[in-house]
């Protein structure tokens, strides 16, 4: 989503290929062989596997909201370690083995952290949204996703409130549409569109 995020706004268009994950296709294996998503294929054959790589590229190359200008590489850095790695926990603890609430406590602790910085500026890096915002909000939206009652009961009002101006913006909705599976020989769907 976050990959998505930063090639829509940054008006790049790429040709967009949907893949389930329990059915990957050759063509992206062979691109990546690591079988995660985002992969991004340039013209040139470089591959571009992370989503947070992907969002740098697509913002190089256009930045029209300033989007580099508004980045925390070491907040961005705990979200996509400690964070990722608790919120991965408390979604599937059966996957992982894992206490559940243990890590939702301390997915807690970052969320926090966030609501503080928030309290006093309307996103993470100051007025207006960027890297950091989009990087960091997905995860939030996931974390948030898995008990939503519990979610809203917490005393978080201002990442609550950043959180439901990110899922109620245009840009949102516009990396949210549904694409069907990618199939090889399928006609070129390009996004944004």
């Amino acid at each position: 989503m976050r990959a998505r995020l930063a090639v829509a706004v940054s008006g790049t268009q790429v040709e967009l290929r949907e893949v389930k994950l329990s059915a990957k296709p050759a063509e992206m294996l062979s691109a990546s062989p690591k079988g995660t998503v985002p992969v991004l294929v340039l013209p040139d054959g470089t591959v571009i596997d992370e989503s947070l790589d992907v969002m740098r590229w697509a913002l190089a190359l256009n930045d029209p909201e300033h989007w580099l200008k508004c980045t925390d590489d070491a907040l961005i850095a705990r979200n996509d370690g400690p964070f990722k790695h608790d919120l991965d926990r408390y979604k599937y603890p059966e996957r992982h083995g894992s206490d559940a609430m243990a890590h939702r406590t301390s997915g807690l602790a970052f969320l926090h952290e966030l609501d503080t910085r928030l309290a006093g500026q309307g996103q993470l890096c100051g007025a207006t949204r960027g890297l950091t915002d989009m990087a960091i909000m997905p995860f939030v939206r996931q974390f948030a996703a898995v008990d939503p009652a519990w979610f809203a009961g917490q005393p978080l009002p201002h990442l609550q409130r950043w959180l439901a101006g990110h899922l109620a913006s245009d840009l949102f909705a516009a990396v949210m549409a549904k694409f069907a599976p990618w199939k090889p020989g399928d006609a070129q769907v390009l996004f944004p569109t």
